[in-house]
């Protein structure tokens, strides 16, 4: 082992020559923040504060953990209840209480449901609905809508349409290694957009096996969306599949389903329900539940102690102190502050997406350079930022005071460099990746 310190960009350049890719995570690549100068590693993270190779204490202000940590990285109660069962032993030859304790907590927040299997990250919970769904139809084909994971079943989009999940995922994604067989197994559709879910069901409806979509993208579905899908698959006995691996207990406690509307057959949850520790949770109906004792479902990482016991302590801290509410009265008054501090510099700037959610963008030419600039002057005053904001606990009315006043002096300096068209001239490196690009 090579024990000289290195920076971040030094050991970013060392591990893209022995890790494909560079990250395991496509969304922690530094090329989506700051090429060549985004910190790459951390030592420490604590609240909303990362520290990174060099001693450099940043305040996060970006995805935090990629959605992660709704509660703030290492929270202490949910950090407690993991050591202690680390310390009593993680993993046995029997099986952990705390299962069946969170199956329970979570079949209280969703009434509709009646069993729950785990996993440990949202890919592979995704493809155990997905199996489950298709097992109890009976029928191959997904129409879907949203961004889903890695799985085979959801890259197989791309093999009749190289495009297909654009709009969904990321352009430029090929599906090298996915079966050619899978062609056609699975079909995109636009959130909210009636009319191309009816022209699908139209010409594939005696093959649909299941239909999987986020409960909310930027909006919440349209009552006739929302309608059309539920008398759909009601009266054509297709399992209604929710991915609940974003939007999950950042509308309310459990599922955003259970806010705008959907009465699924399955949900999925993964993210936020752990605060950081690897767990992910399926739940559903006992008659597509009860299937995964036919279909082989089984991985001796899913029996780990820390995954529940982490979820059932950040569960229950969430309802205890209504960190839905937080996360909306935070997030609102970012989106609000990003646009007034826009338009005090002469700046166009659009806020959106569902307030724990947040995101923005400015117009002018050249939007992935505005990005890149924007996420460069504020490293240069100590923030890890880009276009998104997940919000989080740790993200306290003080902090945000603090961001939103560096948001303001970095817009004040951009603006000219924006209005002039000349925003490359800004910039220290190359702008940032807009989709999937290999690491030459």
């Amino acid at each position: 082992m090579n024990d000289e310190k290195r920076t971040g960009q030094e050991l970013y350049n060392r591990a893209k020559e022995l890790i494909p890719g560079g990250t395991q995570l496509l969304s922690k690549r530094p090329e989506m923040f700051l090429p060549d100068r985004w910190p790459s590693y951390y030592t420490r993270a604590n609240g909303c504060e990362v520290t990174d190779l060099d001693g450099n204490t940043y305040k996060d202000f970006s995805i935090m953990g990629v959605g992660a940590c709704i509660l703030g990285y290492a929270d202490p109660d949910v950090t407690e209840a993991v050591v202690r069962v680390v310390q009593d032993g993680n993993m046995s030859t029997l099986n952990a209480p705390e299962e069946v304790e969170l199956a329970e907590l979570l079949l209280e927040l969703h009434p509709w449901a009646e069993k729950v299997r785990y996993a440990r990250s949202g890919g592979e919970a995704m493809a155990i609905a997905v199996r489950l769904a298709r097992a109890a139809s009976g029928k191959d084909l997904v129409l879907f809508s949203g961004y889903h994971g890695w799985s085979d079943w959801y890259l197989a989009a791309n093999i009749s349409d190289d495009a297909a999940l654009d709009g969904h995922l990321l352009s430029g994604l090929e599906p090298a290694g996915v079966p050619r067989a899978l062609k056609e197994t699975a079909i995109p559709f636009p959130f909210n957009d009636d009319e191309a879910f009816r022209a699908l069901m139209d010409r594939y409806g005696d093959r649909v096996g299941a239909v999987v979509l986020e409960p909310i993208r930027n909006d919440p579905p349209k009552d006739s969306f929302r309608a059309l899908i539920h008398e759909t698959v009601r009266r054509r006995g297709i399992p209604l599949v929710v991915d609940e691996i974003t939007a999950g207990f950042r509308l309310n406690v459990g599922g955003a389903h259970l806010v705008v509307g959907w009465q699924p057959d399955i949900a999925v949850f993964a993210k936020g329900m752990s605060n950081g520790h690897p767990m992910a949770a399926v739940i559903g109906t006992s008659a597509t539940m009860d299937l995964a004792q036919s279909s082989f479902i089984s991985s001796t990482y899913w029996t780990d102690r820390t995954g529940p016991t982490a979820a059932l302590t950040t569960i229950r801290k969430m309802r205890e102190i209504d960190a839905p509410h937080h996360l909306e009265q935070i997030g609102r008054m970012v989106q609000e502050g990003w646009v007034a501090a826009g338009a005090e510099h002469g700046l166009s700037v659009h806020a959106g997406g569902m307030y724990p959610l947040s995101h923005f963008d400015v117009d002018g030419e050249s939007p992935l350079a505005i990005r890149t600039a924007f996420t460069q002057a504020m490293l240069d005053r100590g923030y890890l930022a880009n276009r998104s904001l997940y919000v989080s606990l740790a993200h306290t009315e003080e902090l945000v005071r603090e961001y939103l006043g560096a948001c303001d002096a970095v817009f004040a300096e951009l603006a000219p460099y924006i209005n002039e068209g000349r925003i490359g001239a800004y910039l220290k490196g190359k702008p940032i990746h807009s989709g999937f690009q290999r690491l030459n």
